[in-house]
């Protein structure tokens, strides 16, 4: 089993009282009192050793964001990302906004709790 372990660098993308889409910040600011509230723990386990295939086919740029709808079928799954910017990852979706998803990511080591607004994401696909 993997435990939990808090990373300062993803504090910032959870605006205090939850706010635009976000779900509350995880009491006592990270670390202590965790999971967050409904429960939601991250998986025991790494997630799948493979790399799935992007599908948009020609890796450009896509003008239009990602359907919270859509990507609510991958609640409780492993989903792999491709960002807008940076490198893709894999993630754990445990709550899904208006706006913005929020689970555990994959660091290559451990799982830590992130959010991510839906249009910094390029591509998605949940295994």
């Amino acid at each position: 089993m993997y435990p939990y372990q808090y990373d300062p660098r993803f504090q910032n993308l959870f605006p205090p009282g939850g706010g635009q889409g976000f779900p509350p910040q995880p009491p006592g600011g990270g670390g202590q009192g965790f999971p967050p509230q409904g429960g939601a723990q991250p998986p025991s386990s790494p997630p799948p050793a493979f790399t799935p295939a992007p599908k948009l086919g020609s890796g450009g740029p896509s003008l239009y964001a990602v359907d919270p709808g859509a990507i609510s079928g991958c609640l409780y799954r492993y989903t792999y990302i491709w960002p807008r910017n940076g490198r893709p990852y894999w993630f754990y979706l445990t709550f899904v906004g208006r706006r913005s998803v929020a689970g555990y990511r994959w660091t290559g080591s451990f799982w830590v709790y992130a959010g991510v607004d839906v249009n910094q994401i390029r591509e998605f696909q949940c295994v």
